[in-house]
C-alpha cells in the first residue's frame, strides 16, 4: 500500500486530499478547490462605469503608476494593501495542484467524503481519460451538485460583466506588482501553486460530471471490480458527511475524515463501524490545527494524556467513549447558535438587516429555526430572505433525507412532526426563496429590516456583495460571517464600514484529546497520522504502530495480511487430499480450477471440473537439487561418481558438475534453477533421473 497527500486542506471548506494505492488500485479520496483564493479578486463594481476601459482590459484596478523602484538595490517597495490592490478580472479558481501532476487516467476510484470535498470534481471529469468510478453519499452527491450549480451561476455575473474575450489577469509583470499578501495567495507559500489556477467549469461540466457519480444510501455496500469494498458511515461533520471503510483482500482500510461525535443537526459520527481496522488514515487537520491548545486541552477531563494502563480493555472503552460522547462540545455549538440569534435580534429590533452567507447547511438551518422562534415569541413580523439560485431545490432536499440527521431532528418525523418548519414558515410569509436578488417578485416585497441568507463566504461573488455594499455603512445592521476567513481581505472592497461584524467558530472535527480515545476504541493495527501531530503523538501510549505523512510526499505501507485468505466449499474441501513437502513443512496439492475474486475475497471456483487422481493425471516434480544429495543417491544406486565445484564470474552462477564414471560416463550440471543430464546411454539415463526424482516432491 501507497499513501501520498496531495493537499492538507484549510479548514471545513477546503478539505485535505489522497490518492492511495490499494491491491494495485489508485483511490483518491475527495477533490475539493480552495474557494478562500477567491479573495484576491474585487467583487464586480456597482456600474459598469467604475472601471475605465483602459483598466478593463489590462485586468487590474490599480495601474501601479507610483510604484516605486529602487534603483540601487534592484528591489521594488511593496504598496500597503488597499482595495485598488485587488484583481479586476473574471476570477480564476485554485486547484490542487499536485493532483495536476498525475496522470487521471491511472485514477480507478474517488471517495466523496463531504459536498465541498467534489467542486473540484468537473476538473476531472471533463479530461476524456478520466475513467473512474466515483462514490459520493446520496446527501453530498445532491447537495455538491447544487453547490457546483450555484456557483456557476454566481461566476455567470464576472463573464457577463467582462465579457467572453476579457483578457485573463495572469500576466507575470502584473502579478509581480501585486501586494506582498496577493502574491502569496497566487503563488502559494512555497510559490509552487501558481500552475493550480484554472478557469471554471461550466453548467454542463457538472451535468456530465453528475452522470459519473454513483451515489451510495447510509452504509450501502459498493464493490469496486470485485476487489475493494466501500462503506460510507456518518463523519457527523455536516449533512452528507462520511468517513470511508474500504475492505480488501489485503486488508481493512478505514479513512477518517473530520468528524464530530455530538452534532446538532447531522447524524452523529458512527466510530463504531470502523473498529478493528488494519489501517486508519487519519485525515481530521482539525486537530493538527488547533495543536496550540494542546495544552489547554490536556487540563481538560478525558485529555489525551490520561493513563489507561491500570484499567481492563471494557473500563478503557467505557472511560474513552464517555470522553467522545461529552455533551460540553455539543451545548457549547447550541450556546454559539443563541448568541447569533441574540446579537441578530438585537440588531433588527434597532431597525438593522442581519445578513448570512454561511455555507454550511445544518448551520443555516439551525439558525432558520432559531430566528423563526424569536420572532415568534416577540409576535415581529420580520422577513427571512434565502436568495440562491438553488434555495427551493435546497431546501426540498432537505426534507427527504432524514436518515442523515441527528436523533433529535428524526425523532420529530417518527413523532408525525414535520421534520423542519419550512414548509409552515413559506405559508404564512415568514420565510422567502428567491433565486436572484433581481428577481421582480423579491423587489416587490423587499421589506427592511430583515434577515438574509446567501452565498457566498468569500464575499467576492453572489447576492453577498451587493447587500454588504447596501448595509456596509448601516452601524445597525449585522454581517455574521466565518472564523477561517481573512476578514480583514474579505472586507477590504467595502471600506469604510460601519456595519458590525461577528465572526464565529463552529466545530470543524475531532479536537486532540478525543482523537486518541477513538482510536482506543477502535483498536486498529496501523495508523497514518499527518505530520503535525509528531510531537503530540507519544509512542508509549499507543497500542498500534504508525506513521506519519506529509504534503506530496508517498509513504509506504506493509500490506496488514502477508497470506491472503481463500474460500472453498465444504465439501470440496473434504476431498482434497495433500501432499507434506520433504524440504518444507508445508502441505501442497494440485487441482483445475479458476481463482477468483469475489467481493473483496478470493475464491477457488471448480465448476463441473472433479479434482483428479494422481492416476489419471501426469506427475509433477517440485523442489531443490542439491548436488551432495544426489551424489549420495546415485551411489546407493551403485554408481561412481565424483563432484566438481564451478564458480562464475564475481561468485555469480555457480555450478555444480557430477562426473559419473561408472556404469558409464555421464555429467550432471546442478544449477540452481535447472538440472541438466548428459549421457549417450538411454538406461544410465533412466537411472539418473530416478534418483533426481527421489529427492523431489511429486503432487
Amino acid at each position: 500500500m501507497e499513501l501520498t497527500c496531495l493537499s492538507e486542506g484549510k479548514g471545513f471548506y477546503f478539505p485535505p486530499c489522497h490518492i492511495m494505492d490499494i491491491c494495485g488500485f489508485r483511490v483518491l479520496f475527495d477533490c475539493p478547490m480552495d474557494l478562500s483564493s477567491l479573495a484576491i479578486f474585487s467583487p464586480l463594481p456597482v456600474d459598469a462605469n467604475a472601471i475605465s476601459n483602459d483598466e478593463n482590459i489590462s485586468g487590474s484596478c490599480h495601474k501601479y503608476a507610483d510604484l516605486e523602484l529602487n534603483e540601487d538595490k534592484g528591489q521594488k517597495i511593496d504598496k500597503p494593501l488597499d482595495a485598488n490592490s485587488l484583481i479586476c478580472a473574471e476570477p480564476q479558481y485554485k486547484t490542487i495542484t499536485n493532483l495536476l501532476l498525475w496522470n487521471v487516467s491511472f485514477i480507478d476510484v474517488v471517495l466523496i467524503s463531504r459536498p465541498m470535498g467534489m467542486l473540484g470534481l468537473p476538473f476531472l471529469t471533463r479530461n476524456k481519460d478520466f475513467i473512474a468510478k466515483v462514490y459520493v453519499t446520496e446527501a453530498a452527491a445532491k447537495i455538491g451538485q447544487l453547490m457546483m450549480e450555484d456557483l456557476v451561476v454566481m461566476h455567470e455575473e464576472f463573464r457577463q460583466f467582462y465579457g467572453p474575450d476579457a483578457r485573463k489577469w495572469m500576466n507575470w509583470e502584473e502579478i509581480e506588482l501585486l501586494p506582498l499578501e496577493l502574491r502569496q495567495i497566487v503563488f502559494g507559500a512555497d510559490g509552487t501553486e501558481f500552475g493550480g489556477w484554472v478557469s471554471l467549469y461550466s453548467a454542463a461540466d457538472v451535468k456530465a460530471c453528475m452522470l459519473k457519480v454513483d451515489s451510495l444510501k447510509y452504509a450501502e455496500e459498493a464493490c469496486y471490480n470485485g476487489t475493494l469494498i466501500l462503506k460510507a458511515f456518518s463523519s457527523g461533520l455536516d449533512i452528507g458527511t462520511c468517513n470511508w471503510s474500504i475492505t480488501s483482500p489485503k486488508g481493512s482500510i478505514a479513512y477518517i475524515s473530520n468528524s464530530i461525535f455530538s452534532s446538532a443537526t447531522a447524524m452523529s459520527c458512527n466510530y463504531e463501524a470502523l473498529q478493528r481496522t488494519d489501517v486508519i488514515v487519519y485525515s481530521d487537520f482539525s486537530s493538527s490545527d488547533a495543536a496550540n491548545k494542546f495544552d489547554d486541552d490536556n487540563n481538560c477531563p478525558g485529555a489525551a494524556g490520561n493513563n489507561f494502563s491500570n484499567l481492563s480493555d471494557d473500563d478503557v472503552n467505557s472511560k474513552a467513549r464517555t470522553t467522545l460522547l461529552d455533551a460540553d462540545e455539543y451545548l457549547e455549538e447550541m450556546a454559539k447558535l443563541d448568541f447569533i440569534c441574540s446579537c441578530s435580534m438585537d440588531c433588527i429590533n434597532s431597525g438593522g438587516s442581519v445578513l448570512i452567507p454561511i455555507g454550511r447547511l445544518g448551520i443555516v438551518l439551525q439558525l432558520l429555526e432559531r430566528f423563526a422562534l424569536c420572532l415568534a415569541s416577540e409576535n415581529a413580523k420580520v422577513p427571512i430572505f434565502v436568495i440562491s439560485s438553488v434555495a427551493e431545490e435546497l431546501m426540498a432536499f432537505t426534507n427527504i433525507i432524514p436518515e442523515w440527521f441527528c436523533e433529535q431532528w428524526q425523532d420529530r418525523l417518527y413523532s408525525g412532526q414535520p421534520l423542519f418548519s419550512h414548509k409552515e414558515m413559506l405559508k404564512d410569509g415568514r420565510l422567502y426563496l428567491f433565486p436572484a436578488i433581481h428577481s421582480l417578485e423579491l423587489l416587490t416585497i423587499w421589506q427592511e429590516p430583515c434577515f438574509v441568507f446567501c452565498p457566498h463566504w468569500s464575499l467576492r461573488l453572489g447576492p453577498v456583495t451587493h447587500l454588504l455594499r447596501r448595509w456596509c455603512g448601516d452601524p445597525n445592521s449585522l454581517l455574521v460571517v466565518e472564523e477561517g476567513v481573512d476578514v480583514n481581505l474579505a472586507l477590504l472592497p467595502f471600506k469604510p464600514m460601519a456595519i458590525k461584524v461577528l465572526q464565529c467558530s463552529f466545530l470543524s472535527g475531532m479536537k486532540l484529546q478525543k482523537s486518541q480515545q477513538l482510536l482506543k476504541i477502535l483498536q486498529p493495527r496501523h495508523v497514518l497520522f499527518p505530520e503535525k501531530l509528531r510531537q503530540h503523538i507519544s509512542p508509549l501510549e499507543t497500542s498500534f504502530s504508525f506513521d506519519y505523512y506529509s504534503e506530496n510526499k508517498t509513504i509506504h505501507i506493509s500490506n496488514p495480511k502477508e497470506d491472503s485468505e481463500l474460500d472453498i466449499e465444504v465439501e470440496l474441501a473434504r476431498r482434497l487430499q495433500y501432499t507434506t513437502l520433504k524440504q518444507k513443512d508445508i502441505n501442497i496439492l494440485r487441482l483445475k480450477g479458476e481463482l477468483v475474486v469475489e467481493r473483496g475475497r478470493y475464491r477457488l471456483s471448480l465448476g463441473n471440473e472433479q479434482v483428479m487422481s494422481s492416476q489419471t493425471r501426469p506427475m509433477l516434480h517440485i523442489g531443490g537439487v542439491y548436488s551432495n544429495d544426489l551424489l549420495m543417491a546415485l551411489q546407493k544406486m551403485g554408481m561412481k561418481a565424483t563432484v566438481e565445484e564451478i564458480t562464475g564470474v564475481g561468485g555469480s552462477d555457480n555450478a555444480s558438475i557430477i562426473h559419473v564414471l561408472e556404469p558409464s560416463k555421464a555429467v550432471i550440471e546442478v544449477r540452481e534453477a535447472q538440472t541438466l543430464i548428459s549421457n549417450g546411454d538411454e538406461n544410465v539415463a533412466t537411472l539418473i533421473s530416478q534418483a533426481v526424482y527421489s529427492l523431489l516432491d511429486c503432487v
